[in-house]
């Protein structure tokens, strides 16, 4: 178990479902307007160059909808940019996953393997994360940490 202290982020957000594979179709076009619309160069009072992808406002569990958000840690949400979202996340205790080879699909391929094992988990659905360091552009040799929060 890992402890994550809270945090601030600036981003863009969408709602979505895993149903029907919507969430692979959103999420994908959420990711090409954070780097075609150069949302990183907007985002001010960043903390590190890491990009975030928080799960959050889940209506359920990974079946219902909730809200993605890829954004970047800040130091405040007093300036948020227009057409950009800010939120504080408070501290809570995770299980830490390492997603590792060819992104998007190594992703992909450990949230199934999370989904599988839902009941275990022993998953609070407040928010999970994913964290986008400089190993996460490694073609095949591609590292992403998956934070999920638990009880």
């Amino acid at each position: 178990m890992t402890t994550i202290e809270s945090f601030k982020i600036i981003g863009i957000e969408i709602e979505t479902t895993n149903e029907a594979g919507k969430s692979a179709v959103d999420l994908g076009k959420l990711w090409g307007r954070f780097y075609t619309e150069n949302i990183p160069a907007q985002i001010p009072n960043k903390t590190s160059e890491e990009v975030y992808s928080i799960y959050t406002d889940y209506e359920s569990d990974y079946r219902g909808s909730y809200k993605t958000i890829i954004g970047q840690k800040v130091n405040s949400l007093d300036e948020i940019p227009k057409g950009l979202i800010g939120r504080e996340f408070k501290a809570g205790n995770f299980k830490k996953f390492l997603a590792k080879g060819e992104m998007p699909k190594a992703v992909a391929d450990k949230w199934q393997e999370i989904w599988g094992n839902d009941s275990e988990l022993n998953r609070s659905y407040t928010y999970d994360f994913e964290v986008y360091g400089e190993n996460s552009q490694n073609g095949e040799n591609s590292e992403v940490e998956i934070y999920i929060a638990i009880e």
